[in-house]
């Protein structure tokens, strides 16, 4: 029995042919079959099984990393090093987003397979990538103001207090300043220091959101293709990016003071995305052509949805929420030392362009 996920799959794939312009069936012969001479199916299966559990095992290695280095002092949350490791990741995101997901986009709806209107005629990537942008804009400021509003009523997300250990012993001391009453007199617990939690659990939710996306995409790509010739180069790259995309995002993880059943849930997710996506492509490689119109608009869009979201939280929830932030305005030096982290990490993932 096919699972929910790939019954929604299909749904969406049958939403977006209906839309397709009859004309889209007349096509080139090359947009309805594979004539690639790496094209050899029975070869193709076994790589897509070791892409499987490689991804898995690189997925899983990057997301947890941050969470198991807390016992590292030099990797806590606090510490330079652990702000140069996450501008690093933040770069890798970023360009995920420019260097692969947004020009495959392009490629997509460009295509000499769709018809020449309207994808010729309408830059329909930059489009959907832009509303994808705002889109994410707008999840990002009310779930803000929703956290907050929950905050300031006194029901704290999470289910315990988002206070620090300074603030907690400024409560317990205003304890005695209360005369008796059923209240104490003095700031309330959290204040900048909630309001800088809350911040970090929408970053981290809002990005696994976009991640998730995006990793069935690829794993999908992935699962679909019987090209033996780019498997290979495709596996390795994907490693790669969601080894340090992992890093990125577990350190988003770690900063958000989660309870361990939820780390455990958005680990779980990040970690089998790509590998579901690839399974997924698997079982519908029958049917599902990378070059027909239907699937070129669907991935297209996809991948240009993916690229807004991912663009928007590199630049505006990870870049600039730390190089405005008072660590990194503190100290020109480490400033430095980030943005050479965020070029080394945007630069080596751009060169990953090549396979991926």
């Amino acid at each position: 029995m096919a699972s929910p996920l790939v019954k929604l799959f299909s749904i969406f794939l049958i939403i977006i042919s209906l839309f397709t312009p009859p004309a889209l069936s007349v096509v080139p012969e090359e947009c309805q079959t594979e004539t690639n001479g790496c094209t050899n199916k029975e070869k193709a299966l076994p790589l897509k099984l070791i892409a499987i559990f490689s991804i898995l095992i690189a997925s899983v290695i990057g997301v947890c990393s941050p969470l198991f280095t807390r016992s590292i002092p030099a990797l806590h949350p606090d510490r330079n090093l652990f702000v140069i490791v996450k501008c690093f990741a933040a770069g890798i995101i970023l360009a995920t987003g420019f260097m692969h997901v947004l020009p495959d986009s392009f490629d997509m709806l460009s295509s000499s397979c769709l018809k020449e209107n309207p994808w010729h005629k309408f830059p329909f990537t930059g489009f959907v990538a832009m509303l994808s942008a705002i889109v994410t804009l707008m999840v990002d400021s009310m779930a803000t103001s929703i956290y907050s509003k929950k905050c300031s009523s006194g029901v704290i997300p999470e289910g315990g207090p988002a206070i620090g250990e300074g603030q907690h012993e400024m409560a317990v001391v205003n304890i005695g300043q209360s005369h008796g009453h059923g209240h104490y007199h003095g700031p309330k617990p959290g204040g900048n220091l909630d309001q800088q939690l809350l911040r970090y659990r929408v970053i981290a939710m809002v990005l696994e959101l976009g991640i998730v996306v995006h990793s069935v995409v690829i794993g999908l790509s992935l699962g679909a293709s019987n090209n033996t010739c780019t498997i290979r180069g495709l596996v390795a790259a994907l490693c790669f990016h969601q080894m340090f995309e992992g890093m990125g995002l577990g350190g988003c993880i770690l900063q958000a003071k989660y309870k361990t059943l939820k780390k455990v849930i958005m680990v779980f997710f990040f970690s089998v995305t790509t590998p579901f996506g690839i399974a997924l492509g698997i079982a519908m490689s029958k049917t599902y052509k990378e070059n027909s119109p239907t699937a070129l608009i669907t991935v297209g869009l996809l991948n240009a949805s993916s690229a807004g979201l991912l663009i928007y939280m590199a630049l505006v929830d990870l870049l600039s929420a730390d190089f405005m932030g008072p660590k990194l305005q503190g100290s020109i030096k480490l400033q430095i030392k980030s943005y050479a982290a965020v070029l080394l990490g945007a630069g080596g993932m751009s060169l990953m362009a090549k396979w991926a």
